[in-house]
């Protein structure tokens, strides 16, 4: 065998083996760089971005939103059903140093990405008396580094119904908010170097489904979000899974809500972080819930 082959072989060899390890309760264990289930890159090279899930397609179309700010130019991404005129997730990232005092920018509006046949006329009019908030799913408050940012926090696209009571709730006690709030607790906290976040609400499932506004704007029955931590360490991941419901909740602990990334797939049917390797997502997927809260620093 050639010396120049072996070198090769050895390089390679090399390159494909990877580290995973994120706290006390998560081991060491060795991956290869093997992916059978990424997102394929056609015309949107955003869809290789670890916060991205698997694009379900068909007459979905992927929003990716951009700004020219100094910090990574993608603000979110959302994944919107063209036929059911809802969005299926945002998702987007989370460093340190996304703090700022943009503002609250206060204007919803129709997102000029989405084709007029493909939305509501006007989605406002859908919320105006229905009961139901205007409920963000990447948040203001999650993009306060820029003005630019935060306004298109606004689109209705990243929008979905949401009871007043999970969604902020009296005194900032629903679990919708107080998710949000350690979320950029996390952010802040030495050893979250960075967080992958992908959020939203059930559309797909009839069953999955409250209502629908005016008998067509879909509100959903659960709320979800996926979170991919990455640090020098290497990954750990976490579920919230939560009924959507008006009941005012004093105590909310967000760690009832904890469940596996593997569990929220099979409720939502819908493949999270399917651009690591292969043997990294099995790993960060599957462990007990309560390794998951233990890793995540949750009680």
């Amino acid at each position: 065998m050639r010396p120049t082959f072996i070198f090769r072989f050895l390089l390679l060899a090399l390159a494909a083996i990877l580290f995973v390890a994120c706290g006390d309760d998560e081991e060491d264990v060795v991956v290869t760089s093997s992916n059978s289930n990424a997102n394929v890159v056609t015309t949107q090279p955003e869809v290789s971005r670890l916060e991205m899930p698997r694009l379900k397609g068909g007459n979905s179309i992927l929003l990716v939103h951009k700004t020219n700010d100094s910090y990574d130019p993608v603000n979110f991404s959302v994944e919107w059903d063209c036929d059911k005129k809802s969005q299926r997730w945002t998702c987007y990232e989370m460093h340190k140093g996304y703090g700022g005092s943009a503002g609250y920018y206060g204007e919803f509006m129709e997102d000029p990405d989405v084709p007029s046949d493909a939305r509501f006329s006007d989605t406002n009019a859908m919320y105006r008396g229905s009961g139901f908030t205007r409920g963000h799913i990447c948040p203001s408050a999650d993009r306060q580094y820029s003005r630019a940012a935060n306004k298109q926090t606004f689109y209705y696209t990243n929008m979905q119904p949401q009871y007043y009571n999970f969604n902020a709730g009296d005194n900032y006690s629903g679990f919708w908010v107080k998710m949000e709030a350690q979320l950029r607790t996390w952010t802040s906290t030495s050893g979250y170097d960075t967080i992958y976040v992908c959020k939203g609400g059930t559309i797909d499932k009839e069953e999955q489904i409250l209502a629908r506004i005016k008998n067509e704007l879909i509100v959903p029955k659960y709320f979800f979000v996926a979170l991919l931590c990455k640090n020098s360490q290497g990954y750990k991941a976490l579920g919230f899974w939560a009924k959507h419901d008006n009941q005012v909740r004093d105590n909310v602990n967000i760690a009832d809500y904890v469940v596996s990334i593997h569990e929220l797939e099979e409720l939502t049917d819908i493949d999270f972080f399917c651009n690591l390797p292969d043997d990294i997502e099995a790993h960060v997927e599957n462990l007990p819930v309560e390794n998951i809260k233990r890793a995540w620093g949750l009680k």
